[in-house]
């Protein structure tokens, strides 16, 4: 037999590691709360977290059906993220007050705010399922609405009813059937799948149904009862039939609801998004309308990223009306092949739902979505991702036989020309609608140029389309992000600033008075060990001319004057464009704050290294070219690019530079490695290596492997494996969930190079998705990383 040698039993028995000292000081720090604020300007939400959660946790029982990840124990998300604290203070007010009557041990998720803005439902998930529950921002205090009877593995089971005095929630039957142990059940036959002629373009889903018996599952897992549960306690049964409830949507007035749900037959091929469902319209005391829509099963849509299946789609409520539905219809089958002059109809149907539905607008591109202002004005979005163009229209809704206005037709990846997102408000509806003062609207514009980031408040003139610059952030050394008015009028916004080593508080600004900030919450910097670290925008360009830029940061105690050569890790993802001027925009901030989570490499500027981060790669396919036909040699000329630029300012040694990414940015690594010598080492976090596995288009490829089978085999770093002299470090979740990167994409590409004899590592890492979340995961991830560079460019 073969002797293992004692290395190989090492590995074989290796136990969770941790990084160094210097990495993990920076890891396991406090995480500031995420926070929320009301509409109107009242109140402050403080929702607390861990950073990370445990093995233990992330090991609990999870079944994988029809897309879905769920816990069959407490029916909710088994990957769900759980807060545990909350606290909340008057907006202009300094004492918080710690929210009160909250469980020993919270496990909140599923935050939706009344429509009044005055309350606050949730979820919390004990060891036997998930309770709902409600937060008073008036007293500060949360209690218990149900027992622990939600069912929450369809999303969030929770709906407010328009007077925000009851919600509409979906909780377990009152009779349900057992679910079959797949592992255990003796089959009945076999599983047959069935090729009718049809065309079944799918990409390569995971998690699908397999067999019956999955599909019993799926079932009962989803299956609910819909509940009118009052503010006082009270529990009414709101439709006498169980169902698997996809969605529920209470109109603008409260007097229907709109409710979707999931029917047989399912699909292997597809996930539970597009299996069968019918919605149908309901009085808010539960009595049945009329069906508004029935979608059959949709495995068969046709080729193109802008393909839709025929029908109603994106069914929703007039956000200005009492009882209006809206949605839109293809004028081109669906087909985003065919050429036609409209791609899209959208339509309404008002209440009592008896007269034919009303045309609103064609749209020239694919619908995107509605933003509603008046009676006769609101704003319509398309967008069309083969010419990356989109257009924004001025129309109106009372009249479809008026001409609509394009307001804005554009390239929406020339982040430099971005006008902004429209300013909204709370009608009286308590929905969200247009805000139009004195015939204007109002963008906020994230504001990137050539000279930096500098966001923006627009006010446009509806009369001759004209904007004026109502404010724009000027201050070089920090970042300012526009959220929304608490005071229009006054000029009063909430605001959230930062700078690389301070760390992002919120502030209320008066954009008319520029020197009025009041400062609302003060967050303190947990990364002080890296405060000192330079950090800087750097831009350079690619041998044919295209703009690039990254964000380098040099090692803690760099002395700038004396430029000691130093090793360099560059981090970086791929993304396709369709022009070199958007591909060469920089979208990134030198003030951004430096905040080392789990997937940076930050991290290693406190063990001497010298980061590139976010490089830029575009990949560019200008006219009739697509973008992969020549995506290794763009990759390589942006690394050659990248390279030569920090190389130029005299910090690194460019015979110590290691190359990583994570998903795409895997993808990449594992080519640039294969197809030059540019890098000393690489790391390459859940990728796919090979093509063929995805041969119905990957990422931004429409084609399938049968029409470009040479783009499939020249972009597999499988199908390059012999070319591979450089050590690579592949690590993977066991448990992916993302479409294409299974986890044998690297398990297969690992056998692959051990068989040719390059060198390298594969890290499995148990219970992780295409994201990892296990502290004890993160945390071992790090200590293989920090190993492989120390060893390969130290």
């Amino acid at each position: 037999m073969d002797l293992m040698t004692p290395n190989k039993i090492e590995e074989d028995n290796l136990s969770y590691q941790k990084p160094p000292k210097e990495i993990l000081d920076l890891v396991d720090v406090p995480r500031a709360p995420f926070v929320q604020v009301d509409r109107k300007g009242k109140y402050m939400l403080f929702i607390y977290r861990d950073s990370y959660q445990t093995i233990a946790a992330l090991s609990e029982e999870e079944l994988r059906l029809g897309g879905l990840r769920v816990n069959p124990i407490t029916n909710i998300g088994s990957r769900t993220i759980y807060y545990n604290n909350l606290q909340l203070k008057l907006l202009q007010d300094k004492e918080i007050t710690q929210v009160s009557g909250l469980p020993a041990m919270p496990k909140l998720a599923n935050f939706i705010w009344s429509p009044c803005q005055t309350k606050l439902a949730f979820t919390h998930t004990t060891s036997t399922g998930a309770e709902i529950w409600v937060l008073d921002m008036e007293t500060a205090q949360a209690r218990a609405l149900t027992p622990a009877t939600a069912n929450a593995n369809l999303g969030n089971p929770i709906v407010w009813f328009e007077d925000s005095q009851s919600l509409l929630v979906k909780l377990l039957p009152s009779s349900r059937m057992n679910l079959i142990d797949t592992d255990t059940a003796v089959p009945t036959g076999p599983t047959i799948s069935v090729s009718d002629g049809s065309k079944a373009q799918n990409r390569t889903y995971q998690d699908l149904l397999k067999n019956r018996n999955d599909e019993h599952n799926f079932e009962v897992l989803t299956t609910s009862e819909l509940y009118k549960v009052d503010l006082d306690g009270q529990h009414t049964k709101w439709l006498e039939v169980s169902g698997m409830y996809r969605s529920c949507l209470v109109s603008p007035n409260g007097e229907y609801v709109q409710v979707t749900t999931i029917h047989p037959p399912f699909s292997y091929l597809v996930p539970y998004t597009r299996f069968p469902h019918i919605t149908r319209l309901y009085t808010r005391k539960g009595d049945l309308v009329q069906t508004i829509n029935d979608v059959p099963l949709t495995e068969d849509i046709p080729k193109g990223f802008m393909s839709v299946r025929k029908g109603r789609r994106l069914l929703q409520w007039r956000n200005d009306k009492a009882a209006s539905l809206i949605w839109a219809e293809a004028l081109d089958e669906g087909d985003a092949g065919k050429e036609v002059p409209f791609r899209d109809a959208v339509y309404e149907l008002a209440a009592p739902f008896t007269e034919k539905p009303r045309l609103l607008l064609k749209t020239i591109n694919r619908f995107d979505s509605i933003e509603w202002g008046s009676e006769t004005f609101a704003i319509a979005h398309d967008y069309w991702w083969n010419t990356r163009n989109t257009k924004v229209y001025g129309f109106n809704p009372s009249n479809a036989s008026e001409q609509p206005v394009v307001i804005f037709d554009r390239n929406y990846q020339d982040k430099y020309s971005d006008p902004g997102l429209f300013l909204t408000e709370k009608n009286k509806f308590n929905r969200t609608a247009l805000t139009i003062k004195e015939n204007a609207l109002f963008l906020i514009g994230e504001g990137h140029s050539e000279e930096g980031q500098f966001p923006f408040v627009d006010q446009l003139n509806l009369e001759n389309n004209e904007t004026k610059r109502l404010y724009q952030a000027e201050d070089k050394h920090t970042l300012e992000s526009i959220y929304f008015p608490i005071d229009l009028e006054k000029g009063l916004f909430i605001v959230r600033i930062e700078a690389p080593t301070a760390y992002p508080n919120y502030y209320i600004r008066n954009i008319f008075e520029k020197d009025d900030l009041q400062q609302i919450t003060a967050f303190e910097n947990p990364f002080k060990s890296i405060q000192d670290v330079h950090k800087e925008v750097i831009k350079y360009t690619r041998e044919d001319g295209v703009e690039l830029s990254g964000t380098l940061y040099l090692p803690i105690g760099y002395d700038r004057a004396k430029k000691e050569k130093k090793p360099m890790i560059m981090w970086a993802y791929p993304r396709e464009y369709k022009d070199n001027n958007s591909a060469g925009q920089v979208t990134t901030s030198s003030n951004e704050f430096i905040y080392p989570f789990y997937g940076s490499m930050v991290y290693w500027v406190a063990r001497g290294y010298v980061v590139l981060d976010d490089a830029s790669f575009p990949i560019v396919g200008t006219g009739e070219e697509e973008p992969n036909d020549t995506f290794r040699t763009q990759l390589v000329a942006n690394a050659k690019a990248a390279i030569d630029a920090v190389d130029a300012l005299g910090y690194i040694d460019r015979e110590r530079v290691a190359v990583g990414g994570h998903s795409y940015g895997a993808f990449m690594t594992a080519n640039l490695l294969s197809h030059c010598d540019l890098f000393a080492a690489g790391i390459a976090r859940s990728g796919a290596y090979n093509r063929t596995l995805t041969p119905f288009g990957f990422q931004s490829e429409e084609r399938n492997y049968w029409e470009a089978p040479d783009v499939y085999n020249a972009m597999s770093p499988f199908m390059h494996a012999h070319t591979m002299k450089t050590p690579l470090l592949l690590i993977h979740g066991e448990a992916d969930n993302n479409s294409g990167t299974y986890p044998l994409q690297s398990e297969r590409y690992f056998n692959a190079l051990k068989g040719l004899g390059a060198t390298a590592r594969l890290v499995m890492l148990p219970k992780e998705s295409h994201g990892y979340s296990a502290k004890e995961s993160i945390l071992h991830l790090l200590w293989e990383q920090d190993t492989w560079l120390e060893k390969y460019l130290k």
